[in-house]
């Protein structure tokens, strides 16, 4: 599984981007997919998770402001990020595994380069 990441940028507080996360690789319908932030001196934080079955979970610092969702023929996930806050700026990156793999509490494989998101006051 081969995951490449886009959209990032710099924004100001209040306003909203959109990441991408382009997949490739035939097991995609079966994985679990997440995005996943780190800001310098920080822990990697999850952001948002979508299940192979579409449900979907989120961190409470981001829940009403980010969507995370997948477009199954494109094989591509997405990160919906609007109200965009100082705190927010971090590397993003995508993270992919198997739903089996992740609900016996094993970590996620599969991951993107990051890309960079930058928000101002």
């Amino acid at each position: 599984v081969r995951l490449v990441e886009s959209g990032g940028g710099s924004v100001q507080a209040e306003g909203s981007l959109r990441l991408t996360c382009a997949v490739s690789g035939n097991t995609y319908n079966y994985y679990c997919m997440a995005w996943f932030r780190q800001a310098p001196g920080k822990e990697r934080e999850r952001v948002a998770t979508i299940h192979s079955d579409g449900r979907t979970t989120y961190a409470d610092s981001v829940k009403g402001r980010f969507t995370i969702s997948k477009d199954n023929p494109k094989n591509t996930l997405y990160l919906q990020m609007n109200s965009l806050k100082r705190e927010d700026t971090a590397t993003y990156y995508c993270a992919a595994e198997a739903c089996v793999a992740v609900q016996a509490g094993r970590p996620y494989g599969h991951w993107g380069q990051g890309t960079q998101v930058t928000v101002s006051s």
